[in-house]
């Protein structure tokens, strides 16, 4: 690979990730022997049009039918499947209508039929079906208050399976006694299929659990419904076995950035798929590792990059926050303790193009930035103290915009160390 430089490679690597994930390439690797009869697509999430696509182009000969839903704008066309669009990180009523639909569509499938679900990161919010006597209204009530509460994505998946009669397992179901294979693209750090848009098509493994011990973390005012069947528990596992199928992970996406690196002569180091925590917290952690690795050449000698996926939180507590994700977060926290620091460049961005609910997919950074925005008259530190790193990133025009990528392995995070 010829020279680049480093803003240019950490973004080649950045599109590397993406294209790993991308279930145009990745999807009939891991497709089912053919059914002999029907095959009904059901599905939820960023992903589900597309891998509804691909299927389609996979399987020109067979008896496909059924319906996603994904989030407005991630649609593609397609012939045999129907697509519907919802609402995304909160949940509408287009999305209830969806969920609705494609329970029926699992509950109309024979025991000679294959249902393949094609499961992806958003698909929690993508099809909501809030569990008797819960109102959607509900439904997204708390949505909302798990979105502000700072909690990990798997501990917010534990409240949504709890609250819903398609998630957890609710799905399979409705599939039964049909062939069931799950086709899923993981956004969640350990990949466990449960907590992948809140493991519609297995069994919920803290369906015993009292979760009550979360309702502080959800404030005040919660609806008596919700309270109480957080307090409920239930042993109704899965009484069969359903096929659940990996096709892409956030490990896979690393991988293929590392590739890109060595090829042109920079080290990679993979810290993990799974990273979470305070975004702010976890810059001013990765900054310190990027200083060693420059100054010591510790735990890797540059030319060097860190590279870690996962999902980070933020958490925004009462005050009103200013624009941002959890990305451009990360960014600024690790600008601010790299202070300059020469030689040190960084890219975040969430593999779905977008950055909580902004348009763009993350940003980029670099020893320049700080003095540029003393230039400009900006004060960093009080950008991030507002929760608004969207605004500042954007007055340096550091933005990465890739429109949606119809795939999402979660967050790619890239510290090069040239």
């Amino acid at each position: 690979m010829p020279h680049l430089d480093p803003e240019m490679l950490l973004r080649v690597m950045f599109a590397a990730a993406i294209s790993a994930a991308d279930p145009a390439t990745v999807l009939a690797q891991h497709l089912p022997e053919k059914p002999a009869g029907r095959c009904i697509v059901v599905g939820a999430g960023k992903s589900a049009a597309a891998m509804a696509r691909a299927l389609e182009i996979a399987w020109p000969d067979v008896d496909i039918s059924g319906v996603v839903v994904t989030r407005y704008g991630h649609s593609v066309p397609c012939s045999r499947i129907i697509v519907r669009e919802a609402s995304h990180p909160v949940p509408n009523a287009s999305g209830e209508a969806a969920a609705m639909e494609i329970l029926a569509t699992a509950h109309g499938a024979g025991a000679d039929d294959l249902v393949l679900a094609l499961i992806s990161g958003g698909g929690s919010s993508l099809m909501p079906m809030p569990v008797a006597p819960l109102s959607l209204a509900d439904k997204i009530d708390v949505n909302q208050r798990l979105l502000a509460s700072g909690l990990t994505i798997e501990t917010m998946n534990k409240v949504r399976r709890r609250l819903s009669a398609i998630k957890g397992g609710g799905l399979a179901r409705a599939a039964h006694p049909a062939r069931l294979v799950t086709l899923a693209i993981s956004d969640v750090p350990g990949d466990h299929p449960a907590n992948i848009a809140s493991g519609p098509t297995v069994s919920d493994p803290s369906a015993d659990e009292d979760l009550s011990y979360l309702l502080e973390s959800l404030g005040d005012d919660l609806p008596a419904a919700v309270v109480a069947l957080l307090a409920k528990r239930s042993d109704a596992l899965l009484d069969f076995k359903s096929d659940f199928r990996l096709i892409a992970t956030p490990m896979m996406a690393l991988t293929a950035a590392a590739e890109i690196a060595r090829a042109a002569g920079v080290r990679p180091m993979i810290l993990g798929d799974a990273i979470e925590g305070e975004a702010r917290e976890l810059g001013i952690g990765m900054a310190g590792i990027a200083k060693s690795a420059a100054a010591h050449g510790y735990p890797i000698a540059r030319p060097c990059v860190l590279l870690s996926g996962g999902e980070s939180t933020v958490s925004i507590g009462a005050q009103k926050p200013g624009r941002g994700g959890r990305n451009t977060e990360f960014l600024l926290s690790l600008a601010i303790a790299l202070n300059g620091l020469p030689g040190i460049y960084a890219l975040a961005g969430d593999t779905d193009g977008i950055d909580g609910t902004e348009d763009a997919a993350g940003a980029i950074v670099g020893p320049s930035d700080l003095a540029r925005a003393a230039d400009l008259g900006l004060n960093p530190q009080a950008y991030l103290q507002a929760h608004d790193s969207y605004s500042l990133l954007d007055r340096l025009e550091r933005l990465v915009k890739t429109g949606p990528t119809l795939t999402n392995v979660n967050d790619f995070r890239a510290v090069l160390v040239s």
